[in-house]
């Protein structure tokens, strides 16, 4: 009994001997420096934190470290002597794909970046640094080796850039595959982001006139109802000043194809009496001409604003409203429809994987991010950002979801800053001119039909 409880104590040892080996080899790095004040003080620091380091000075003593075993860690200086760190990359990464390399140097270049990050490179470390800064890549690396971060399976994706399975998204397909086989008008509504566009090319491309024009016309860049008249009806030589030539309208451009106007909302009541009539008879007259013309023409319209709430403030035409409302579609915003972020993400980083060339791989940490965020954008901040990711992190998780959405929410921020100063401008040269806004564009430095759309932007 005394003999095979002893054999078993020691079974026991040698498990947990085994445990701690192993748990020891996972921290063992490799540090290339050949400034021997900064490996011995990096050296110090790492095993105070309980990492195993073994440190060299050349680049030789690297690469032959690396021939005879595999780091899950390498740190490396980039330039140690006739031979580079990238040297060292391109050897940790022979001997084993999935080894971390953390490249540091004091003189970057464009190049040296890189050459890095096509090699692989986990992370790029700038000299001087904070030894946290080289604690936390460690740790990350660490954490990507363990597994801890597991990466999203690809999912089955649809042929189209129409991604969703959500009940709300099955009601819309079905919406749209009854109406596209029809000439009926469809107003499409929903915030701003939410693919009102993509929409109603689907409808196009399902339809009859596929084979003909799809043309988008953006109603609140044109706010003259001249200028979009202009836009759309067209106009004769010398029906305006500047008119030197007959211009044909965007309706009539389009024939036996599909007219797409996108935020329908922002029209005037003057033209939309005249959208009206076109709708009602299929007929446009140029500015300046003497006669109609009939125009074969499919009409999608879409808003990001509540058409109904319009027409009780007698800011839209009611009967517009009902002859716009023949089929209407919903799309509800990104936060109602979460189950479909992990295609939506997975489509556009497949896109821009193979746009730029890259590998970036979707983590599960970064995709429960993408899902926690509000998403005031809606998918086209979805997919923005997941282009960003793609071209200047190596993986989609948390930290770098989070530091992408900081850095976009920060340029978002500046943007309203610049906005409002120039608001602020504006009213200030108009109050100094009297109002003369000739006068205010030219103080300005702008055409005074720009000065005009500005001032419709602010209401005045």
């Amino acid at each position: 009994m005394f003999h095979a409880s002893t054999a078993g104590r020691r079974a026991d040892l040698g498990r947990s001997a085994a445990a701690l080996m192993q748990s020891t080899l996972m921290q063992r790095l490799l540090l290339v420096e050949d400034d021997q004040a900064l490996q011995f003080t990096i050296q110090t620091a790492l095993e105070e934190k309980g990492y195993q380091v073994e440190a060299v000075s050349t680049t030789e003593e690297a690469i032959e470290r690396l021939a005879g075993e595999k780091y899950p860690i390498v740190i490396s200086d980039i330039y140690i002597d006739e031979r580079t760190g990238l040297d060292v990359l391109n050897e940790a990464k022979r001997k084993d794909p999935q080894c971390s390399v953390i490249l540091m140097t004091g003189r970057g270049t464009i190049e040296t970046v890189r050459a890095a990050s096509r090699g692989g490179a986990f992370d790029y470390i700038a000299k001087p640094f904070e030894l946290d800064v080289m604690l936390d890549a460690i740790e990350r690396a660490e954490a990507a080796r363990a597994g801890e971060e597991n990466e999203v399976e690809d999912g089955e994706l649809p042929e189209t850039e129409m991604i969703g399975s959500s009940p709300a998204m099955i009601e819309i397909y079905k919406t749209v595959d009854r109406v596209a086989e029809t000439d009926a008008t469809v107003i499409i509504e929903g915030e701003t982001g939410t693919g009102k566009e993509l929409v109603a090319r689907m409808i196009h491309n399902m339809s009859r006139r596929a084979s003909h024009s799809f043309m988008p016309v953006d109603c609140a860049a044109l706010v003259s109802s001249n200028l979009l008249e202009s836009e759309l009806f067209g106009a004769t030589r010398g029906a305006f000043t500047g008119a030197d030539r007959d211009r044909l309208g965007v309706l009539e451009a389009a024939a036996k194809g599909t007219v797409f106007l996108d935020e329908i909302g922002e029209i005037d009541l003057k033209f939309q009496l005249a959208l009206l009539r076109f709708l009602d008879t299929r007929q446009v007259r140029p500015l300046g001409a003497a006669r109609s013309k009939e125009v074969d023409v499919r009409v999608i319209a879409a808003t990001n604003l509540n058409l109904q709430r319009l027409v009780e403030e007698k800011k839209f035409r009611e009967d517009l409203w009902y002859r716009l409302n023949t089929v209407r579609i919903f799309l509800p915003p990104l936060t109602e429809r979460r189950g479909d972020i992990p295609l939506l993400t997975q489509f556009f980083l497949n896109k821009y994987n193979e746009r730029y060339e890259r590998k970036v791989k979707l983590l599960d940490s970064g995709l429960r991010a993408l899902q926690n965020h509000t998403w005031p954008g809606n998918v086209r901040q979805l997919q923005h950002l997941i282009e960003r990711l793609t071209i200047l992190a190596q993986r989609v998780d948390a930290e770098s979801v989070g530091q992408a959405l900081t850095a976009m929410e920060s340029r978002d921020r500046a943007v309203e800053t610049l906005a409002e100063a120039e608001e602020d401008q504006i009213r200030k040269i108009l109050q100094a001119t009297g109002g003369n806004k000739s006068k205010a564009a030219q103080l300005l430095g702008i055409e005074r039909k720009t000065l005009y759309r500005k001032l419709e932007r602010m209401k005045l």
